[in-house]
């Protein structure tokens, strides 16, 4: 980058680069979301993706443990309370374990992680390790994949209740919720890297911050095709479907 783009213009390019390259549009998904997935497809698919929401918390953990702003750090706080919960309140974890009952996955296996796609595994820790190891302000823009989230999520409901019998409103309890929370977590983190990537090199590295965080998700995704899909290959040790 070779000049310093104004805040309005760097969103621009971050939703540019958004439209093309977020997970929505991987064949996994469009699998998933029209009905075309097997039971066994979408028990591998829920039982990977839980290890990313597992490790979200921790995540986000180290980013406030090395944050000086308390006005972050509070923010930061409600994200830990969303996904772990509390006393009251169960979180977002607990809910995506509903999803992972609901599919007839032993809970033992889902929380063990010792089924996982090795991608799954590296993938999910290379994205914990960018947080805690990079400048505050990409940590922060690692999350902004959650400008598109809404999106995914409704097509995920609206697609998997309509095409499989086993799924329920219920089932699904994690997605309810989510949207309220992911835009407001997408705006704080737009706000806060439009203020703060302050030099053509900081914006650049909030750009190149989303396009690796776009690579992750997809990366999850195309293990799980190799793997339950074409050509089918599924790595030793990794969760293998029942029949």
């Amino acid at each position: 980058m070779t000049r310093l783009l104004t805040p309005d213009e760097l969103e621009s390019r971050l939703r540019e680069l958004g439209a093309a390259r977020y997970h929505n549009l991987h064949p996994f998904h469009r699998m998933l979301h029209s009905g075309r997935s097997s039971k066994a497809q979408v028990q591998a698919w829920a039982l990977n993706r839980y290890y990313y929401q597992s490790m979200i918390p921790l995540k986000d953990a180290s980013l406030i443990g090395r944050c000086e702003d308390p006005v972050l750090r509070r923010e930061w706080r409600r994200r830990l309370e969303d996904h772990d919960g509390t006393d009251t309140h169960p979180g977002g974890i607990e809910r995506w374990l509903k999803l992972t009952d609901g599919l007839g996955l032993a809970r033992e296996l889902v929380t063990s992680t010792r089924a996982l796609l090795p991608t799954t595994r590296f993938a999910v820790q290379a994205y914990v390790h960018f947080v805690r190891e990079r400048s505050l302000l990409e940590a922060v823009a690692s999350c902004l994949t959650e400008m598109f989230s809404p999106q995914i999520i409704s097509e995920r409901m609206e697609g998997m209740l309509a095409h499989y019998d086993y799924i329920t409103p219920e089932t699904l309890s994690y997605f309810a919720k989510r949207p309220p929370q992911a835009r407001r977590d997408a705006h704080f983190a737009l706000d806060y890297v439009k203020r703060h990537a302050r030099t053509p090199e900081q914006q650049q590295a909030v750009i190149d911050t989303l396009t690796f965080k776009c690579d992750v998700l997809w990366s999850m995704l195309d293990a799980l095709h190799h793997a339950y899909v074409s050509p089918g290959l599924i790595p030793p040790g990794a969760f293998v479907p029942e029949g």
